[in-house]
């Protein structure tokens, strides 16, 4: 499907989907970023992503092979599609929606958004002009990309003895194509000369943020600041930075006083802010950097372009609302990284997303260096924000919910939520809200005389004030760790700039994604109009003046390479790709897996879909799947499935967390097995999608039982025969990969870059807890790695670890785990091993160099035993994957969307993962947009088999840009490749050729992915990881609960919650389910 926007001077005001939605999946977006994005069906196809619980994900055009159909209620009349009951397949970010990450269920199983009220822009017919972004502009690609100065850079770089940490950039891909295209980086220049670093230290020293704004706020209204204004950028924290020397020392007292207030008073407290200076920041080093001078490639860029940063982001960072820091702290080294920094407006777009949420639209801009250039990465971006206005307004609109109790608000709304109160005009974040009235709140006032209800003391404290709902509404503590203050909720006023940080409900999602999936050409318009002046970067605004600095508003035209498709190879039938996708009609995978026996589970949920085992819909549908697995190529049984006997789940509404309907399941399946041998698989069906069952399955089947579980939502299997055989095809592929057999695939010359010798191509990735989790859960670490010379099985190894921690404690044993798993069925250990690592991002490679590669090597060195004659070293090489999910479920850590996991959001073509949505490891956001219709997709977006290496990629590192996929909504956006240790001695075509070829051997689809496999199941099997552990990320106390705690408390707390998730670990996966890809 294709949602196309109609745009006036850069103002979207009409959207239409232009073809029909094929399929939809979604789940739970929790509360973050979101990044204007394009949605990657394998990522996001079919279930509710576990870490991000990516809600919604709509695929357009085609039978999305490998995810699933979708039977859709709504229409495309005008606007985005008004309902929807599909989706199946696979679900998982959104940059744009990650990280982060989240899957779903079984995938094949998913409800569907059910639509949303109406769209902002909703019309009929198309957008005029042609869908390619300034086609009728000639493109010029700029001299310094030239070949013969390409090639002086390479030569250069081979003057410098090579290592294999961070090998410099060994060549240019010269496969494929040759395409041009823009990008959303600009070119900027900055004067030559120095610019001064100064540390800024404020005494008595204060750790309150608003404090130390409002501070600096101050010092900028000082007499001796305010002559240094036109040529000054600070992060309102403790760094500034000068285009010119300022006096030193420099010493200003700053009288404190609140926004609200008219001066200081007489008695204010004093601060003083003394400015010191730390270091010049020559510009002239930068230069010879980007020069690609071979005695610079050491040169630590860093400093001087975070320091731009501030320059370019200074207006925004005091104008709008900033989600991000501008410069972060590694918790793994202590070392600084550059931000993720995106800004939100009063005045920027909006959109509705329910009671008391938002949708607004921002922009994100950093500065990077490239190749003779320095370029500002420009984006459009969006994010959940609660609606300003009075407190007491929010709560009524949900009071309708709270079913005769005091109403309150959802957790998520009020776990950051900031109000303004109206008596004394503070601004105070709520710790909770009451369970009472103001009229039955009492506290001991000794000013009043004793015990009064807080009514009472409004009223003669402030006789003016009158309150309305005295009685109805609750109170709110707006107090402190150490003491309560409890205000009516009427006098609190909801200040614009509150992010919304959990999750999103399926309604809410579903809008938010066809509000931030623009096509490329609207994306384009926005960020080039609307970005630009909203950013103040053209005209240019104080201080970008002052330090001589100059942005050109034209995007980056860049030479780029087409791709072709690789030769996919079944046993019977041919593959014919197209558009990065081929179908299976009349097809049998290359090896079918053996299915000794096979379990049908019904499991009731008080639709009485299927009346029982006799049920001729039942039985239609089990010989329905067991025709469609033999027909696929696998063994299966003549005889009938065993039908275990309906299990009906309790009511919901007397089992909120399912826990007593699980306990039935986990009691039946022990019993059934105590009868019989194991089965290949238990095929469930299953009537509802649940944030409970399905998860809870999956532990009993993975981690207590050994057995594998396949999921099916009977909405779906029981569809039309059309939709059906596709349906059931989607499932076969699961099935046949389980259980150990070979879908398809690639040609031998596909192959050769990875079979020139015996090689285990390795993923690995960590998720962490996202918004509404148990403080303290653990993260969850996975390591893949194949075990077979044709790269299509990767059993996997998972461990939990201290939450949010990013770097695995434990990758020795893990990595040993799948050395032995390979050498026993290869009777051999592989002689390269190539690592894949996902979402970390550029600020955290050394940290991988520091931390994980000595793991790896120590893995290899354990491995030198008696049995073995000659120590084991392997030629290694590792990659590390950057899919730009940056979304934040504030808008979920590629969008800014509220997603529900880490920082992941893929598929989206957005997070992988949402929860790179919100915790976006990226510190750039990449848009490729076409030049020539010719090359150009139906939608606007550039084609499967995009490659780019030239232009905006580091000066010396080894790294591209990969658009293995289509894109199916939105702006399709790239995977960041950089290579960042190799023995092997890779070329750039090897890597990129290669990568490319191999995105299309995702077992769980017809379609190329938008990250290599090795990481995407890694992600995978991350998220089946969160299923085991499920109780704890989903934490639904209400919004009332907590109140006052120390940071003591909170640190326990952390700790009983991590041991207790420990011990529900237990030993984790099941032994009969290591040696199988249990996860996908």
């Amino acid at each position: 499907m294709a949602l196309r926007s109609l745009v006036y001077n850069g103002a979207m005001k009409k959207t239409f989907f232009s073809a029909p939605v094929t399929w939809i999946s979604h789940g739970l977006l929790s509360g973050r970023l979101i990044e204007t994005h394009c949605l990657d069906p394998h990522k996001y196809g079919s279930a509710v992503p576990a870490v991000l619980k990516l809600p919604l994900l709509v695929s357009m055009s085609g039978n999305p092979r490998g995810r699933g159909s979708f039977r859709g209620r709504g229409s495309s009349r005008g606007g985005p599609s008004q309902g929807g009951q599909g989706g199946s397949g696979r679900s998982t970010p959104v940059d744009s929606p990650g990280r982060g990450r989240g899957r779903g269920f079984d995938r094949g199983f998913d409800r569907g958004g059910r639509g949303g009220g109406g769209s902002n822009f909703r019309g009929r017919g198309g957008p005029p002009g042609p869908l390619v972004f300034q086609e009728n502009v000639p493109v010029q690609i700029p001299p310094r990309l030239d070949e013969p100065q390409l090639q002086r850079l390479i030569a250069g770089f081979k003057a410098v003895k090579s290592k294999p940490v961070m090998p410099l950039r060994p060549g240019f891909g010269t496969k494929g194509t040759p395409i041009k295209l823009r990008a959303n980086f600009f070119a900027m220049t900055v004067p030559k000369g120095p610019v001064y670093d100064y540390v800024v230290e404020i005494t008595p020293n204060t750790d309150i943020n608003n404090i130390k704004q409002r501070l600096f706020n101050l010092l900028e209204q000082s007499d001796l600041c305010r002559p240094h204004l036109s040529y000054i950028a600070h992060d309102r924290n403790q760094r500034l930075v000068s285009a010119k020397k300022l006096p030193q020392p420099l010493d200003i007292q700053i009288p404190f006083y609140e926004e609200h207030e008219r001066g200081p008073a007489q008695d204010a407290k004093v601060y003083m802010m003394s400015i010191r200076l730390d270091r010049e920041l020559d510009t002239n080093q930068l230069t010879r950097y980007m020069d690609g001078q071979a005695d610079y490639h050491s040169y630590d860029p860093l400093p001087l372009i975070s320091a731009l940063n501030l320059v370019v982001q200074h207006h925004a960072n005091k104008a709008g609302h900033r989600i991000g820091k501008l410069v972060e702290k590694d918790g793994e080294n202590g070392k600084e990284r550059m931000g993720r920094s995106r800004y939100f407006f009063p005045d920027s777009q909006k959109r509705s997303l329910g009671p008391g949420i938002e949708a607004v639209q921002g922009f994100y801009a950093s500065v990077r260096p490239s190749f003779k250039q320095l370029l500002v990465n420009v984006n459009v971006c969006m994010a959940a924000f609660i609606v300003p206005g009075n407190l007491a307004d929010r709560l009524n609109e949900f009071g309708e919910a709270s079913r005769g109790a005091m109403p309150t608000l959802p957790k998520g709304m009020v776990k950051s939520l900031k109000v303004k109160t109206r008596h004394l005009g503070y601004k105070k974040k709520v710790l909770a809200i009451g369970t009472r009235s103001a009229r039955n709140t009492f506290f001991d006032c000794p000013e009043l005389g004793g015990k009064v209800s807080v009514e009472d003391y409004f009223s003669k404290k402030y006789p003016h004030i009158k309150l309305r709902y005295a009685d109805t509404l609750p109170v709110v503590n707006v107090g402190s760790a150490k003491r309560d203050n409890w205000v009516p909720a009427e006098l609190c006023d909801i200040e614009s700039g509150n992010a919304y940080r959990d999750k999103l409900s399926d309604r809410a999602t579903a809008e938010m994604i066809k509000y931030a999936a623009n096509p490329p050409r609207a994306n384009a318009e926005f960020i080039t109009t609307r970005g630009f002046s909203t950013m103040a970067l053209s005209p240019p605004q104080p201080p970008i003046p002052g330090f001589g600095i100059s942005i050109e508003n034209k995007m980056a035209e860049i030479p780029g390479r087409e791709l072709p498709p690789p030769r996919l190879t079944y046993k019977v039938g041919n593959a014919r790709v197209a558009n990065g996708s081929w179908n299976i009609l009349d097809v049998k995978f290359h090896r079918g897996a053996n299915i000794a026996s096979w379990w049908v589970l019904v499991v009731k949920d008080g639709r009485d879909t299927i009346q029982g085992p006799d049920d001729p819909q039942l039985r239609g549908l089990v010989d329905g799947f067991r025709r469609k697995l033999s027909n696929s190529g696998m063994a299966v049984p003549n005889s009938w499935p065993r039908l275990l006997p309906p299990l009906q789940l309790i009511n919901p509404r007397n089992d909120p967390d399912r826990s007593a309907s699980i306990t039935r399941i986990r009691e039946l399946l022990k019993s059934e097995l105590g009868k019989s041998p194991k089965p290949s698989f238990i095929l469930v069906l299953l009537e509802n999608r649940d944030n409970y069952i399905y998860p809870a399955i999956k532990r009993i089947g993975d981690v207590e039982l050994g057995v594998h579980t396949i999921h099916m939502q009977l909405g779906k299997a029981l569809g039309a025969p059309e939709k059906q055989d596709q349906y059931l095809s989607n499932v076969a592929l699961k099935v046949n990969t389980k259980l150990g057999g070979v879908n398809h695939l690639l040609d031998d010359n596909a192959m050769k870059w990875l079979t020139k010798k015996s090689t285990m191509m390795v993923g690995i990735d960590v998720t962490h807890p996202g918004p509404g989790s148990r403080e303290g859960t653990p993260s969850i670490a996975a390591v893949v790695a194949s075990v077979d010379s044709s790269f299509v099985q990767f059993p996997a190894s998972l461990r939990i670890q201290q939450t949010k921690q990013e770097m695995l404690d434990e990758l020795t044993d893990m990595l040993i785990e799948r050395l032995l798993v390979y050498e026993k069925k290869n009777k051999a250990l592989p002689e390269r091993v190539i690592v894949y690592r996902d979402g970390v991002s550029e600020g955290q490679f050394d940290v991988v160099l520091e931390q994980e590669l000595p793991q790896i090597l120590a893995a290899f060195k354990k491995l030198h035993t008696k049995d073995r004659k000659t120590a084991y070293k392997p030629q290694l090489s590792i990659i590390i994957c950057g899919y730009g999910a940056v979304a934040v479920g504030f808008l979920a850590d590629g969008l800014f969307l509220p997603l529900t996991g880490n920082d992941t959001m893929r598929g989206m073509s957005p997070v992988l993962s949402i929860d790179r949505c919100i915790n976006s490891n990226l510190t750039l956001v990449l848009r490729f947009f076409p030049t020539d219709s010719q090359y150009a997709a139906k939608n606007g977006n550039t084609r499967p088999g995009t490659v780019v290496d030239k232009g905006i990629t580091g000066v010396f590192d080894f790294d591209f840009y990969l658009q293995a996929h289509a894109g199916l909504q939105g702006t399709v956006k790239a995977t960041h490749y950089t290579v960042v240790y190799d023995e092997i001695g890779l070329s750039a075509d090897d890597i990129q050729v290669g990568t490319h070829d191999v995105s299309y051997l995702y077992a769980r689809a017809t379609k190329a992915v938008s990250l290599i496999p090795a990481a995407y199941y890694a992600d995978l099997a991350c998220e089946r990881g969160r299923c085991y552990l499920n109780d704890f990320l989903v934490d639904d106390k209400a919004s009332s609960a907590g109140g006052r705690r120390t940071r003591q408390d909170k640190e326990e707390e952390k700790k009983r919650v991590f041991e207790a998730a420990k011990k529900a670990w237990g030993e984790g996966l099941h032994a009969d389910m290591r040696g199988s890809m249990f996860y996908i």
